[in-house]
């Protein structure tokens, strides 16, 4: 936070590609606040019972080459070289593709973090008997032989002095030690001590026998021509609506502001927007009222309705969709996914 502080200060005061930096930090220090706050949360709703996975078939060795290359960046910017080792058979797993790879991202990021620059990070996937294997392997610090017991436990940090800019709360490996359980595998942590590095390694009870999802073929959706949009957006954080609006706009739409629910279905009925962008958690009359409110209407039923929460649990996307609403967006919301559901709406005849 102090970051994103001294950043916006520093704005106030300077202009042109200045600014420009000093919105990357912001940017930088955002998406960091935003991943501590959903791992924070994670491993709350994994405590709780509250996660539940939607597994299916899945080929291990496609999960970690696509997790791979979206930590690309993240890897060029250390200077790490990168040697992805993969069998040539399909290794079948029972797993959800999202925590799937929530796992070998934190991993990957774990070791990019702790390997000082110009390091080398080796990941492995094998078949082991009855088990698909990953290993992430680096050249870092590794990890003290006191420390290794206890690597997996909450908010247990070993040597701070790489990591400090990329933040961190202790909490990655918690996260997928309890979601490599939850998918009745195992993970263990293993390191020849202080600067030899370290080693960690997943196993996942193979589905023999299954075929790997490939997925129902998806029917084309019609979509609008770029074009100005109607927006209405609904949310009682004044910054978030303003912030939210100006976006739009900045993308060449016109937009609506309402603060509350009640504001909300008066500016629907006078404004007519094509989308309705809406906070669920308002006070009062709610996200979900509203939605009732609006498809109950013949006259307002066709409006695209999207939901901003900041939860994204089954059970709140099953209450999202009985309320009538078309997108579930969980916050903080990317840019360019907002974009996408603009650009998506249907073209009014």
């Amino acid at each position: 936070l102090a970051s994103i502080v001294n950043a916006l200060g520093l704005m106030r005061s300077k202009s042109g590609r200045e600014q420009a930096e000093f919105r990357g930090v912001i940017e930088r220090q955002t998406k960091l606040l935003a991943r501590i706050v959903d791992d924070l949360l994670d491993v709350s709703r994994i405590t709780r019972g509250k996660i539940a996975l939607k597994k299916e078939v899945l080929d291990v060795n496609r999960v970690v080459a696509r997790t791979l290359e979206s930590c690309r960046p993240l890897i060029d910017a250390h200077k790490h070289a990168v040697e992805l080792r993969l069998p040539n058979e399909e290794l079948p797993v029972d797993a959800d593709s999202t925590r799937l790879s929530q796992v070998v991202l934190n991993l990957i990021s774990n070791a990019v973090k702790y390997t000082p620059e110009g390091g080398r990070i080796t990941i492995a996937v094998s078949r082991e008997d009855d088990e698909a294997v990953l290993h992430v392997r680096d050249t870092g610090i590794g990890i003290p032989a006191v420390l290794l017991p206890k690597v997996f436990d909450l908010f247990v940090q070993g040597d701070r002095s790489l990591d400090r800019t990329e933040g961190g709360l202790g909490i990655g490996l918690t996260l997928v030690k309890r979601l490599v359980e939850m998918h009745r595998g195992s993970v263990s942590a293993s390191s020849g001590g202080l600067g030899e590095g370290s080693e960690f390694v997943v196993r996942l009870p193979l589905a023999l026998g299954r075929g790997v999802a490939t997925g129902p073929a998806k029917e084309e959706i019609p979509r609008a021509p770029a074009m100005r949009r109607r927006l209405l957006v609904v949310d009682d954080n004044r910054d978030f609506a303003d912030t939210l609006g100006a976006l739009f706009e900045t993308m060449g739409h016109d937009v609506r502001i309402a603060y509350n629910g009640t504001d909300a279905v008066s500016a629907t009925a006078e404004y007519r927007p094509d989308a309705v962008f809406l906070d669920i958690g308002l006070p009062g009359r709610n996200g979900y009222d509203v939605a009732r409110i609006l498809r109950s209407s013949p006259e307002l039923a066709g409006i695209t309705l999207v939901a901003f929460t900041g939860y994204g649990q089954v059970e709140d996307r099953r209450r999202v969709r009985e309320a009538g609403f078309d997108y579930h967006i969980v916050k903080p919301a990317d840019a360019t996914e907002l974009a996408k559901i603009v650009d998506e709406l249907p073209v009014k005849a």
